[in-house]
């Protein structure tokens, strides 16, 4: 945090602080907006819905990019190597699971 900056005071209701489960991102771009959408794919299941969307410009997408990546980093640090197999040649459009 840059000096003289006040700290960021953040709230949280209990709804959105219990968190949702997801283990499917769908993500998609236009020239101005970035949308993430979170899914929970159940095991032999072929449907799913949407469990909630995330709409962020470009520049927040890159920010967010070097959280996560900032933040696998350190975690692989004190607990080891995350197992994700291979990073796919071709992404299915942006869709991981």
């Amino acid at each position: 945090m840059e000096e003289n900056q006040t700290p960021l005071q953040v709230e949280i209701d209990e709804a959105v602080a219990r968190g949702l489960y997801t283990n499917l991102a769908l993500i998609t771009h236009s020239e101005t907006e970035f949308l993430f959408d979170f899914l929970f794919l159940q095991p032999q299941t072929a449907k799913t819905k949407v469990l909630t969307r995330l709409i962020t410009s470009p520049v927040h997408a890159k920010r967010l990019l070097w959280a996560l990546k900032d933040n696998l980093d350190k975690y692989e640090a004190q607990h080891g190597a995350i197992n994700a197999g291979q990073a796919p040649n071709e992404p299915r459009a942006g869709v991981y699971q």
